[in-house]
């Protein structure tokens, strides 16, 4: 005798198997709600990189971070936190993202494609279940006059025997896929400046300039696949520079507008022309804008030797430390026998205040004052140029100059403070995903716009004749849209007149 043995049912679905899977995973990936997910999971992967500081812009920071917190520092190191826009997790995220965005819109424009050259479906058997209907007497033509009015309004239209079935608002679906497909632009946008574009800053003393050389830049951050060497070779000098301020009031002192006039090339070889630009105003020179984004002073310093010699010459650039542009910086002269250095406070409109001291009270040129300090010793040029170490220093005296006035030192070395010009702080971009920006903006606003002023709805209008002619006419909005109301009764009322 042979024992049956039964096996408990299956309570688990059928097996998916490898295809299952990966069809499981390309509509998981490419749903709305994935896609959304990845924008969030986007947005939180850029926040270390505005906490930490990154190797693109600012890698001497990077490198003090890394000294003065090596634990946590080499961990974070580890994980991409000051590389952020280049580590392979976020790149990781960016990508999934454009797969997401790209998946879900194709098959909607595809079905959407599909569905607008299809006619509108016919009238239902059941006129008076839809959310907007009447029922109205009308005259035998009443399915004529409705066709007409239908067509006359944009309405696809569709007749079957004693109904008619009209849709419109196929525009609606339209404005949603332009509006998700602006992402798609942004996301290209933000590559191609991540990639190809650059920018660098300069400071410009009137009667200097710069060219487009990597050498030329005070800073410079590129993309990934940016040759530095490809750069225009444009030269710009700084002829004239104007900066206006609030005279009065409670914005007294805030910059009202800054110009420049600056000579031109765009080439080796090209003519030099005479442009002004101003900070509304940019100028534009091959493959880059150059924009105007701050303003200082630089005082001329005039240094002489006890022997009669000028050992120094110059415009020195004073950064400012205030609105007021009180501002400091430093000149060093190290191959002096012993080392000659000087620090410097620069006041355009200079008083003194009991408890602060020296301090500027506006930032327009009013009353410019240099307050020097003289150093000697062995002076050391690297770090930042416009600081001086002065541990190892003697300090020989300080003074106050103003315009004109000359300060003699106790070894015969005369320091002449013979005037000022005004320097300019000159941002320099080239964005090659800016024009693709610029669509998706425009594609937002005409998406938007789309969405919310046109409505997709269908309309259905039935005919009978006995023992009366009647009309059922019966709207259903496929977007929300309370319009179809105001369609049924337009209709309706229509056929009511067609009556008399």
């Amino acid at each position: 005798m042979t024992a049956t043995v039964e096996r408990a049912p299956s309570t688990g679905g059928p097996k998916l198997g490898v295809t299952g899977w990966l069809r499981w995973g390309w509509r998981t990936l490419t749903s709305m709600r994935t896609a959304l997910v990845l924008l969030l999971l986007l947005a939180l992967a850029s926040i270390p990189g505005s906490v930490f500081p990154q190797r693109g812009t600012d890698a001497a920071a990077v490198e003090d971070y890394l000294a003065a917190n090596p634990g946590v520092g080499a961990w974070l190191d580890r994980f991409g936190m000051f590389d952020v826009f280049a580590a392979p997790w976020f790149a990781a995220i960016y990508l999934l993202l454009c797969v997401s965005l790209v998946g879900c819109i194709i098959p909607r424009t595809y079905d959407f494609i599909k569905t607008s050259r299809m006619p509108p479906p016919a009238a239902p058997s059941r006129l008076g279940r839809m959310p907007a209907y009447a029922e109205v007497a009308c005259a035998e033509d009443a399915l004529d006059t409705a066709e007409s009015y239908l067509r006359n309004s944009n309405w696809r239209v569709r007749r079957d025997g004693n109904s008619l079935a009209a849709e419109k608002g196929y525009l609606h679906e339209v404005g949603n896929l332009l509006f998700h497909l602006c992402f798609i632009f942004l996301l290209l946008a933000v590559a191609a400046g991540g990639l190809f574009g650059w920018s660098a800053k300069v400071i410009v003393v009137e009667g200097n300039g710069f060219t487009g050389s990597l050498t030329q830049f005070d800073s410079f951050r590129k993309g990934r696949l940016v040759n530095p060497d490809q750069i225009a070779p444009f030269s710009v000098v700084l002829q004239d520079f104007t900066a206006s301020f609030q005279q009065s009031g409670q914005q007294r002192g805030a910059p009202t507008q800054f110009e420049a006039t600056a000579e031109v090339t765009e080439r080796p070889g090209a003519p030099t022309v005479t442009e002004q630009f101003s900070v509304n105003s940019p100028l534009v020179l091959p493959g880059v804008k150059v924009f105007l984004t701050g303003h200082g002073y630089a005082p001329e310093i005039k240094i002489t030797a006890a022997d009669g010699t000028v050992v120094y010459d110059d415009p020195v650039v004073f950064l400012p430390r205030d609105g007021n542009l009180t501002s400091a910086g430093v000149v060093k002269l190290p191959d002096l026998d012993p080392g000659f250095a000087l620090t410097g406070l620069f006041l355009p409109t200079a008083t003194i205040d009991p408890v602060q001291g020296p301090i500027s009270t506006f930032p327009e040129a009013q009353n410019p004052m240099l307050f020097l300090g003289a150093f000697t010793g062995d002076v050391k040029t690297g770090g930042n140029v416009y600081r001086l170490d002065t541990d190892n220093l003697d300090r020989i005296g300080t003074t106050s100059l103003a315009p004109g006035q000359t300060w003699e030192l106790p070894d015969g070395t005369t320091v002449e403070f013979t005037g000022f010009r005004d320097f300019a702080n000159v941002s320099l971009a080239h964005d090659p995903g800016r024009w693709l920006a610029l669509v998706a903006a425009g594609l937002v606003i005409i998406g938007v716009s789309m969405s919310l002023l046109l409505h997709r709805r269908r309309v259905w209008v039935r005919v009978s004749g006995q023992p009366d002619t009647v009309a059922e006419v019966a709207g259903l909005s496929k977007s929300g849209s309370g319009r179809v109301h105001d369609d049924v009764r337009e209709i309706s009322a229509l056929l009511e007149k067609s009556e008399t």
